[in-house]
């Protein structure tokens, strides 16, 4: 038989529409506390004992450390003490003001007792603010020696152990405490990835974020998926002399814990939209020597050879930058068989079997 009446070769065909596909940007990136606290030693003593298991989970409150508090409580029972002095001496001064203050009315004394009274009650008055301001100060030192966490977090190690003296200063750090909830992912993004998106948002095959909201998605090195999606929360202004990116990061929940400071992780970040775009099953795509082609059905229903420019794989279908045009029908099931020129015989797509060789996912 002519070739031009050989038996047509069942395919599945479908037609390629135009249509928005959300573009999905993926980078490596850190996990970094949003909160990292240093615990540092406010008066110096000496350490009784550590009060938390390091490396836990602790809550806003908890104590994490104990100093001996003998010192401090027998300085503020010396504070009180002046305290009710002073109060004492108060007392005097007052009653013999209002002694002096009639006998000065009726010129029984001069106006230089009154004054010298009134003078030695002030003065009173003044010296029990100051013993109350070191009541305040011994009962705030006091309360230095049980050292508690300022936040939720997970601890370090302690820095210091039982019996060691501490002191305020550059070596006060007892420990850190790592926030987890939100938690920070930081990754950077190249000069050529900047330039290249805003080209394409120039050129109008790309539509940015409403409102330049971005989410995020976090996948762990074993493929765990993060359940909460994150948001951008900052990007520098200025790309890094040294590495010619600039720093993006990104705000997470965390109420798990599953997430932890330190961690590489994959981040998917999505928001904008490719416009009018062209997506096709990844199996309809087919790699030769001659890199990936897709075969077209022409409009005598023959098969034929079309060089395809990929783009993003977005599940299990490639965006096709060039090489398609709307409305054009290809092959996605039995390419293998076909030749060009070969007719076509389209099958219903929902009865067709998966076969053909797909071209492998970038990357």
């Amino acid at each position: 038989a002519e070739p031009a009446q050989q038996l047509a070769v069942p395919a599945t065909v479908i037609t390629v529409d135009p249509t928005d596909v959300p573009y999905v940007a993926e980078f490596v990136g850190e996990t970094e506390s949003s909160q990292e606290v240093e615990i540092r030693a406010r008066v110096e003593g000496f350490l009784e004992s550590i009060a938390y298991r390091e490396g836990s989970l602790v809550n806003k409150g908890d104590v994490l450390f104990k100093m001996d508090r003998k010192p401090f409580e027998a300085a503020l029972a010396a504070a009180q003490a002046e305290l009710q002095a002073q109060q004492a001496r108060l007392g005097t001064a007052s009653a013999n003001l209002k002694r002096v203050a009639p006998l000065a009315a009726e010129d029984a004394l001069s106006q230089k007792d009154l004054d010298d009274a009134q003078g030695s009650r002030d003065a009173a008055i003044a010296a029990v603010e100051g013993a109350r301001s070191r009541v305040q100060q011994a009962e705030i030192n006091l309360s230095y020696t049980t050292i508690l966490s300022p936040v939720t977090g997970v601890t370090s190690f302690a820095r210091k152990q039982p019996g060691s003296f501490i002191a305020p200063g550059p070596d006060s750090l007892l420990t850190y405490v790592s926030a987890l909830d939100p938690m920070r992912v930081n990754f950077s993004v190249s000069e050529n990835e900047q330039l290249k998106f805003n080209k394409l948002v120039t050129e109008g095959k790309l539509r940015a974020a409403a409102d330049q909201k971005y989410s995020v998605k976090i996948i762990l090195a074993d493929g765990t998926v993060v359940p909460a999606p994150g948001y951008i929360t900052f990007g520098d202004a200025s790309f890094s002399k040294e590495t010619g990116t600039f720093l993006v990061r990104a705000e997470l929940p965390n109420k798990d814990g599953l997430l932890r400071p330190g961690q590489f992780v994959r981040v998917l970040m999505s928001g904008a939209t490719w416009v009018d775009a062209i997506e096709v099953p990844q199996r309809a795509v087919m790699q030769g020597p001659q890199g990936n082609f897709v075969w077209v059905v022409d409009g005598e229903s023959k098969a034929q050879f079309r060089p395809v420019k990929l783009g993003p794989l977005s599940g299990d279908r490639w965006l096709i930058e060039e090489g398609l045009q709307p409305g054009e029908r290809i092959v996605v099931d039995g390419g293998l068989k076909l030749a060009p020129g070969v007719p076509v015989k389209p099958d219903d797509p929902a009865q067709a079997p998966a076969t053909g060789t797909p071209a492998p996912a970038k990357g």
